[in-house]
């Protein structure tokens, strides 16, 4: 069953989440939201990136502030992160925040509950309920015997429902662990549960190699299931790196299309060209072309020709040289030294033609 088809819509700044809509694509400024210049900077990068909904912590009453002027600036709805004190939550939606993103368990008091609640009523800003199996409760760790799926969630699902018993269903739902599997049954047992847009995501994943690896293989897991309206992949580093692996993972699943695929071969003692640095060189320019398209790097005369020929535009390397080849027909060979200035100016032609 493909429960994304069937969540409710939610909004987030005219950018829609849930009831079959596309899986958008999230990050999270590792800047001091204070300071208005650096956190632009860096949501303006994640834009470019292909970004379309950011997260800013709020921790201070100037940071609060600062989201007001943050929004003026930027071109993608903004999401504050709050923990702890209530205040925050509502400083930050009178200065512009398009939803928040809470754990009510650490709000405080239903009255505090209540009182974030209303001004989210008030303005219709969505409020994503945000649980990790970090702090899951006591109670339920000793009812389940530990940390488990079960308990993380009962945990997001009673706090919903504080929630909506203050009469407020404009949701969004989170639960993550840095336990791949377990955050893969998680959202099993959730899905089947709520009606709420989920937000998906494996937490404290690790750096960017070790992060991609296991947020690959746990997003991999739970947005083939049908499950996922919006996610963001936790990586330690930059937070470019998030959306273009967000990015990679949904083309990879056929779950969005745009962008440039390059494929290239593992290499061997066949191989006569520099293609480990030819294939890293092609993959970071292919990022500034929005073609939708499949661009092969291959290294030797046994599998490149045919692999190059799949693709939409390809070379298929030999001695000091490789054969360019477009649309399955070999256009000319060129000498290693120009291959990438070949295949620019190949996509300048196709990107010119697409316009």
């Amino acid at each position: 069953m493909c429960y994304r088809e069937h969540t409710k819509v939610v909004s987030v700044g005219g950018v829609l989440l849930g009831g079959g809509n596309p899986i958008r694509i999230q990050s999270m400024t590792n800047t001091k939201t204070e300071d208005v210049e650096a956190t632009v900077a860096q949501i303006l990068r994640l834009e470019k990136a292909g970004c379309e909904i950011i997260r800013c912590t709020v921790p201070t009453m100037e940071a609060a502030k600062a989201i007001g002027e943050i929004k003026k600036r930027i071109h993608i709805p903004l999401v504050a992160d709050i923990h702890f004190d209530y205040r925050m939550a509502i400083a930050a939606m009178e200065n512009g925040a398009d939803k928040i993103r809470i754990n009510p368990g650490n709000i405080g008091s239903t009255d505090r509950i209540k009182a974030v609640v209303d001004v989210a009523k008030e303005r219709n800003i969505p409020i994503r309920v945000g649980v990790n199996s970090g702090s899951l409760e006591k109670p339920l760790i000793e009812k389940y015997g530990g940390v488990t799926a079960e308990g993380i969630v009962e945990s997001a699902l009673d706090k919903v429902r504080i929630i909506e018993g203050l009469g407020y269903d404009n949701l969004v739902i989170s639960i993550k662990s840095s336990d791949v599997l377990m955050c893969v049954r998680a959202h099993e047992i959730l899905a089947k549960q709520t009606h709420y847009p989920l937000h998906v995501g494996i937490t404290e994943s690790g750096t960017v190699q070790s992060g991609n690896i296991k947020s690959a293989i746990g997003l991999g897991l739970i947005l083939n299931r049908g499950i996922g309206d919006t996610i963001r992949v936790s990586l330690t580093g930059d937070p470019v790196e998030e959306i273009r692996s967000a990015k990679l993972i949904l083309r990879t699943l056929g779950l969005r299309k745009g962008g440039i695929e390059v494929v290239s071969c593992p290499t061997c003692g066949r191989t006569q060209i520099d293609l480990i640095q030819l294939a890293n060189q092609v993959e970071k320019m292919v990022e500034d072309y929005p073609l939708d398209l499949k661009l092969a790097v291959m290294g030797c005369v046994v599998n490149g020709p045919g692999e190059a020929r799949e693709a939409d535009l390809g070379i298929a390397g030999g001695i000091g040289e490789g054969l360019l080849i477009k649309k399955g027909e070999i256009i000319r060979k060129v000498p290693e030294n120009e291959l990438l200035q070949a295949l620019k100016e190949e996509l300048d032609h196709w990107s010119e033609s697409n316009e």
